[in-house]
């Protein structure tokens, strides 16, 4: 195994994947690519959804950067690179994931129906990803695909 990419998005469940994938890594000598999704939810909306001259791919930025360092600490012992890119998660993800040996993510799901198990992103990236995905779930035990 050589590359594996977890996505974030700063709940507890996407550091929890972010765990496991750092351990994953750890165990297979794979480098991670932690990688966090942006997507402008409207840009012709008459509502500003950002403050003027906010760069959201800096807070992105920093906000992928400041989970990995909470998660992993400051000097991890594996090598780890982080991606701020803009677009639907799951797309992003999954162009992310094209060539790695692995996808990993956490669990959201209960999104709008009480009884499903798995968030749309995590649905969609199971079902188009061309590698193994794993979904962490909060038992730390994953579904794999």
């Amino acid at each position: 195994m050589t590359r594996i990419v977890v996505g974030v998005d700063g709940s507890n469940r996407s550091k929890d994947a972010l765990r496991w994938a750092a351990r994953q890594a750890e165990t297979t000598g794979a480098a991670l690519d932690v990688v966090m999704a942006w997507e402008r939810l409207n840009p012709d909306a008459w509502i500003p959804h950002e403050p003027p001259g906010t760069d959201p791919l800096a807070v992105t930025r920093r906000a992928v950067e400041g989970i990995v360092e909470r998660v992993l600490g400051e000097h991890p012992s594996i090598a780890v690179t982080t991606r701020a890119m803009e677009g639907p998660a799951a797309k992003v993800l999954i162009t992310e994931a094209s060539g790695a040996d692995l996808l990993v993510l956490g669990n959201r799901g209960h999104g709008g129906f009480a009884g499903l198990l798995l968030g749309s992103v995590s649905l969609h990236c199971l079902t188009h990803a061309h590698c193994p995905v794993v979904i962490v779930r909060p038992t730390h035990s994953p579904i794999r695909s």
